[in-house]
């Protein structure tokens, strides 16, 4: 039996997300909170498996809660948010900044036409969030960026040659991704293309959050347009993303890969055929085996390869897929693969 702390101010919502969660035979709602101090209360009392957490509430909002949570008792934590403005989203992405694992729109309500879907999407998260081991996050604490080591550095092939980036995440990948684009320089020689496994809704102000901290411009990719060094490309909702021939990036309505659109596996591949050799992919923290094998063939075409490492993954399902298939060249946390890419265009 999972449990369950619900922490939302609004009485109705609240006593809804207990109705969808609560009609799961797998699945009980331990306990309510209407602000952040009392989801923070509720947290100990109650040590429950997964939290669903609000943003917006009075006297603490879900931000802070987050943070206190994750810093003193950390708990599998999902945003359940009732705004996909890209406006009020990055409040959403601070609290995965801060140790909450997914974000998600609030399910639409009984007779809508999505109410079922959106309601069994929530179930399903909370599950398998229950399963994701958390950490505890020290206040104010952050990873030195130092110099990967010489063995990173001499990369064994010609950099010269790279054309083009692509990454790939899924649970847990915001902060990572957040925390690489950061340390990338202005100049950064080639293209950048992300595929983040996300909740339909949120990807615009997803982008918009990590350009207030990168230096490169972020959007949304879109059909048709050519690839330019030094931007970043996220995959929008519900469109397979792939690169042809000259640079240019084509959206798909093709079928979902293991249930996912836009899928990793599918943006890979067509780097794999359009790149080769010329290409840098890199695998991050998610569940699943998205991207895996295509990190593979892009190794056996002379890409740079790399994957996060075990201990800093909320999720190590795609990067250990990519170990245990001998796909990764290099196996190094977030601040070591920034350092990679940043090695990449001091070569350049």
């Amino acid at each position: 039996m999972i449990k369950v702390l619900v922490a939302e101010d609004s009485p109705v919502v609240r006593e809804f997300l207990v109705y969808i969660l609560g009609s799961d035979p797998d699945i009980r709602v331990v306990g309510t909170a209407r602000d952040g101090e009392e989801a923070i209360n509720a947290a100990r009392r109650y040590r429950p498996d997964v939290i669903t957490m609000d943003i917006h509430m009075p006297k603490m909002d879900g931000l802070e809660a987050t943070r206190r949570i994750m810093e003193t008792d950390p708990r599998p934590i999902v945003i359940v948010s009732g705004s996909c403005d890209p406006r009020e989203v990055a409040t959403t992405f601070n609290a995965m900044e801060a140790g909450a694992l997914a974000v998600l729109g609030r399910p639409a309500g009984i007779g809508h036409p999505d109410h079922e879907a959106t309601a069994r999407g929530l179930v399903q998260t909370v599950k398998l969030m229950s399963e994701v081991r958390v950490v505890r996050r020290w206040p104010h604490a952050r990873r030195d960026a130092s110099a990967p080591r010489p063995a990173e550095i001499a990369l064994a092939r010609d950099t010269a040659k790279i054309r083009v980036a692509a990454i790939g995440a899924s649970t847990g990948g915001p902060p990572v991704l957040q925390t690489i684009l950061a340390a990338l320089p202005r100049d950064f020689p080639v293209p950048l293309l992300i595929v983040q496994h996300m909740a339909a809704g949120f990807i615009q102000g997803f982008a918009e959050w990590l350009a207030q901290s990168s230096g490169l411009p972020v959007h949304v990719a879109m059909h048709g347009e050519h690839l330019v060094p030094g931007r970043v490309y996220v995959a929008p909702d519900e469109f397979q993303m792939k690169v042809e021939h000259g640079g240019k990036i084509v959206l798909t309505k093709d079928e979902p890969e293991s249930g996912l659109r836009p899928s990793v596996s599918y943006l890979f591949r067509s780097l794999a055929e359009v790149y080769g050799g010329d290409a840098v992919a890199c695998l991050l923290t998610g569940m699943g085996r998205d991207g895996a094998a295509e990190l593979r063939l892009l190794r056996e075409r002379g890409a740079l390869t790399l994957v996060q490492d075990r201990e800093s993954s909320v999720v190590h399902g795609m990067p250990g897929e990519a170990i245990r298939l001998d796909a990764a060249m290099f196996v190094l946390p977030p601040d070591k693969i920034a350092a990679v890419l940043m090695n990449l265009a001091k070569k350049r």
